[in-house]
């Protein structure tokens, strides 16, 4: 089992490997999945205990799941990812006490739990592109031959992931990379691989979006209304300095009210919406010598085909926009939407949860700039990203990947473990086998006294 536990929100994955592997790494399958309900465990730091009960229903179920003999065997793993680590960064006390108080729940169920810990922004990124390339069967593949093939290294895909709070870009430059502190090398189904990574805190979707907003009062902070370009136009909500600014992510101005509440008020401006997001990136920060993301990031030229997940996915497929549209259409589209007004977004999507609503044009945004002027897509390298929520049925994320990846450094099971069956039917089969063989002897005896007492006759 393995638990997503992700600055939104967490995710138990139960994970079924028969034990062998294929140049010493495992062949795993996603066996169910379960959504916890609430926020992200980094919500709960100021209720540690609300976070641990949080995880109690998913993993009751997991229990009816996994069957009881083998549930004390089933290796479980906590991995937190940016909320985590912003709680982190902004106390590690309050960290430590949430981390806690999981772990204490976990282990109140009868499995091998091997801990709870906090995955790096690469390893988080790293992790999700093993996922996709072996739900697309680019690291190893079994043939119609019965047999297990490689494809060459050439054939892997890249990975693409927006959380709640950082985002990821990975994947195989086919060339050396000049800053090692972005390289990650792994060794899978007996192939080495060198990748790209970087994973941008702070650049999540739902941490961008409250950047904005803090952006967007900087241009008047004694005012107490902000104009938002990328609300529609009628929408309007009240905000406290104390929730915007409760982010490491969104420092506060060195003079403000804690308590100060202001009215955001939507003007559906899909051109001063693009240009407020742009002020989130620095895309000048690169030297004449180097190829960057932004902010002064490193990054080679991206190659081969991506594939989109988590929160690119979301939003677009809200949009329409996750079947292989053109850039011009995912453009138009985003402008569309953007220029609506409240009252018509709402009637258009009746069924949707309005404290999500209002954000999806500085999210589709958001994405648009990311994705061309962050990690510098264009016209002709667009159709190489597919957005994708599943592959091969199985949700896209870091988990499985690390799962992957773990397979490399658990042994296998010893053959009569492997080949194995429960004791009832081992012993069946035994009792089976012995009363075939006395069957056989007495079948033989009868015939061999059946031939001479002819012979007997004979010679009467």
């Amino acid at each position: 089992m393995v638990l997503d536990a992700g600055s939104s929100h967490t995710t138990l994955y139960i994970y079924r490997w028969p034990a062998d592997k294929e140049n010493g790494t495992g062949i795993v399958s996603q066996a169910a999945a379960c959504t916890v309900q609430g926020p992200g465990i980094s919500s709960y730091a100021d209720d540690p205990s609300g976070a641990g009960t949080s995880l109690q229903p998913c993993l009751d179920q997991a229990m009816t799941i996994i069957p009881a003999t083998q549930q004390r065997e089933t290796p479980t793993y906590l991995g937190a990812t940016a909320g985590m680590r912003l709680l982190r960064e902004q106390n590690s006390t309050k960290a430590d006490l949430v981390f806690a108080e999981v772990s204490k729940t976990i282990q109140q169920y009868p499995v091998d739990f091997r801990g709870a810990q906090i995955l790096t922004g690469n390893e988080e990124g790293s992790f999700g592109w093993i996922t996709v390339n072996y739900l697309l069967e680019t690291l190893v593949k079994f043939s119609f031959t019965g047999s297990w093939t490689h494809p060459e290294a050439a054939a892997v895909v890249g990975a693409l992931d927006l959380g709640g709070a950082s985002t990821q870009i990975t994947f195989h430059p086919g060339r050396a990379i000049e800053d090692k502190s972005t390289e990650v090398l792994f060794w899978l189904y007996g192939t080495n691989y060198s990748l790209y990574t970087h994973s941008y805190l702070c650049y999540g979707e739902e941490q961008a979006l409250k950047r904005l907003v803090a952006s967007l009062r900087e241009e008047n902070l004694t005012s107490v209304q902000i104009s938002h370009p990328c609300y529609p136009q009628g929408y309007e909500e009240n905000v406290t300095t104390a929730v915007l600014y409760a982010s490491p992510c969104v420092p506060a101005p060195a003079t403000h009210s804690p308590n100060q509440t202001f009215a955001v008020q939507g003007t559906g401006s899909p051109e001063e919406c693009s240009k407020a997001v742009q002020r989130l990136f620095n895309f000048t920060a690169c030297g004449a010598n180097r190829t960057c993301g932004f902010n002064g990031v490193y990054q080679p030229p991206e190659q081969g085909q991506f594939i989109a997940f988590s929160g690119f996915y979301h939003v677009f497929h809200f949009l329409n926009l996750t079947g292989g549209q053109p850039l011009s259409a995912a453009r138009a589209t985003i402008k569309d939407f953007c220029a609506k007004e409240w009252k018509e977004v709402q009637a258009m999507w009746p069924a949707m949860n309005k404290t999500r609503l209002q954000d999806f044009c500085g999210a589709s945004t958001y994405i648009l700039t990311l994705l061309l002027q962050g990690y510098k897509f264009d016209n002709r390298t667009w159709s190489s990203i597919q957005f994708r929520r599943q592959v091969a049925a199985v949700d896209v994320g870091w988990s499985l990947g690390y799962m992957l990846n773990l397979t490399n450094t658990i042994p296998m099971e010893a053959p009569n473990r492997v080949k194995g069956q429960r004791r009832d039917l081992w012993t069946a089969a035994v009792l089976t086998t012995c009363l075939a063989l006395v069957m056989l002897l007495w079948t033989g005896l009868a015939l061999c006294y059946q031939r001479r007492f002819a012979t007997y006759e004979t010679m009467l």
